[in-house]
């Protein structure tokens, strides 16, 4: 909603002539105020799992799959659950890496991506604080040294 983790996605997929697939909720969460942070925070602890606009995946046409989403309430972002419950068994075997950005604390969001990963190794993952609304050397590192890792 905020634009970090978009951000950061285009950078990726840039830096490697990756597609860029977004996951977007056929009913939009609010945007704004009280509302996005209680909906929000309601459906990702709740573990929804909202019903997503179309999208082209075929994951047999990649060798690497990057999982990307905002934390939300300490956990993933429930678009991000619809997709692996979709298309988790079809990510075993495959590399897959992960990246999180956050305004606050991570929470447990890895763990949580691991536990319902069930058994699908992350190659990489990385949280970002802010990278779009606070840009910092740090950041900025993290993010090539998690490109430069997969490359």
């Amino acid at each position: 909603m905020s634009g970090n983790t978009k951000l950061v996605a285009e950078q990726m997929a840039a830096e490697l002539n990756a597609d860029l697939i977004p996951l977007i909720p056929k009913k939009a969460y609010p945007d704004s105020g009280f509302k996005k942070f209680f909906w929000g925070g309601k459906s990702a602890v709740m573990g929804d799992k909202p019903k997503l606009e179309p999208y082209a995946f075929d994951v047999y046409s990649y060798d690497l799959v990057i999982l990307g989403s905002p934390v939300w309430a300490g956990t993933f972002a429930p678009p991000l659950r619809t997709f692996l419950h979709q298309h988790r068994d079809d990510l075993r075997g495959k590399r897959v890496a992960t990246f999180f950005c956050c305004s606050g604390g991570p929470g447990k969001v890895l763990e949580k991506l691991r536990s319902y990963l069930n058994g699908v190794q992350l190659e990489e993952e990385i949280i970002l604080i802010d990278p779009k609304d606070k840009p910092s050397q740090e950041n900025e590192e993290k993010i090539k040294g998690f490109i430069d890792a997969l490359k």
